[in-house]
């Protein structure tokens, strides 16, 4: 029988906290027990605090209702005894994110992030359980440096990275890249609602993601070596990243480059997506898509609204893969944002580190 784990969620009233709360509550390993945000939110119930503040289209969860929030920075000593690890997705600057996740982990509480604030931190795992579950084995260096038996911190990657990412894994010499991506308001933690200046508009500009939509999959491509994890050379990566008027939903244009002498065929990359397994898949992970890459050869598909949501959004949708005149191919990539790319894709590495043993 699969041991169940009592966890708790940092900085549960913002958008992806909320997400973090609706897929663990009713969650068949996870129990939560603990509730944090900031000051402002500390001794009042989930349920009153989400009254009118509850963002998402699913339902909210009502057995999470009565369940009265800590101060994630001033209760971490009451909260810690409650849980076997903790989710965190804080709206801080991030030196105080940094901060507040070493607090937690050297009160040997094990930390799964969305935050961005770790992700350069050479010995901190940045996991998509789909690609590079391996770099778990960097734990136990971090627990070293940081002196702790069970405690630790593993991020999550960018959210638009995973939808661009996932389909240039499988492919072997791949050394350039020029990604666009036009990214869902949701990312910004905003819907139609908060934000009504994005009804009919796109901002051409979002602060600090094409550096990360550059930089982080050379950590992903990486490798772990004496105690860290060492960044891949290649390959290189170029980015422009645009807001759009859509609620959910990263969509990327994609133009790749091989190595000289070494471009594939076409078939050669439908048959690479078809029969893709990620490393974990025997684990049976219960958040896992059934099919994590899914190529559609219809022209105008993948659309957003059609396709975020199959798989209990976290699968990658792929289309219109064609041989470009400056590139080599070029095609088109979809993934939900904060199911795959944010809250479900970090649950699906808690359950990855769960199966193999890091959370006991």
């Amino acid at each position: 029988m699969q041991k169940r784990y009592n966890v708790g969620v940092i900085g549960a009233t913002g958008m992806v906290g909320q997400r973090f709360c609706s897929l663990l509550a009713n969650h068949p390993w996870f129990n939560v027990t603990a509730l944090a945000a900031s000051s402002r939110s500390a001794g009042k119930s989930y349920g009153e605090l989400m009254e009118k503040r509850w963002q998402l289209a699913v339902p909210f969860p009502e057995n999470l209702a009565e369940l009265r929030l800590f101060d994630a920075e001033k209760d971490k000593e009451k909260l810690v005894p409650l849980v076997d690890f903790v989710f965190c997705a804080v709206d801080m600057p991030k030196a105080e994110i940094r901060a507040l996740e070493d607090s937690y982990a050297k009160l040997n509480c094990p930390v799964v992030s969305n935050n961005s604030a770790h992700r350069g931190t050479p010995d901190v795992p940045m996991i998509v359980t789909e690609l590079n579950a391996d770099h778990a084995a960097v734990i136990p260096f971090q627990r070293k440096r940081l002196g702790t038996r069970r405690g630790f911190v593993a991020v999550k990657s960018n959210c638009s990275i995973q939808n661009y990412v996932p389909a240039l894994f499988p492919l072997p010499d791949v050394q350039d890249v020029l990604v666009c991506t036009y990214q869902a308001i949701s990312g910004a933690g905003k819907n139609f609602t908060t934000w009504p200046e994005m009804i009919d508009n796109l901002i051409p500009y979002i602060g600090g993601e094409e550096e990360k939509s550059e930089q982080e999959p050379h950590k992903i491509y990486g490798t772990v070596k004496d105690g860290v994890i060492q960044n891949a050379d290649s390959p290189n990566f170029t980015a422009q990243c645009i807001r759009v008027p859509v609620s959910d939903g990263h969509f990327s244009a994609v133009f790749v480059r091989f190595a000289p002498g070494k471009k594939p065929t076409k078939e050669f990359i439908l048959n690479a997506w078809e029969n893709y397994r990620g490393p974990c898949d025997s684990l049976h992970l219960p958040s896992a898509p059934e099919k994590f890459l899914r190529y559609y050869p219809e022209d105008n598909m993948p659309q957003t609204k059609l396709c975020r949501d199959l798989d209990k959004g976290m699968a990658v949708h792929i289309g219109r893969l064609r041989e470009d005149s400056q590139y080599d191919y070029r095609f088109v990539c979809l993934s939900h944002n904060t199911l795959l790319g944010a809250a479900g894709g970090a649950v699906l590495m808690a359950e990855q580190l769960c199966a193999q043993g890091y959370m006991d």
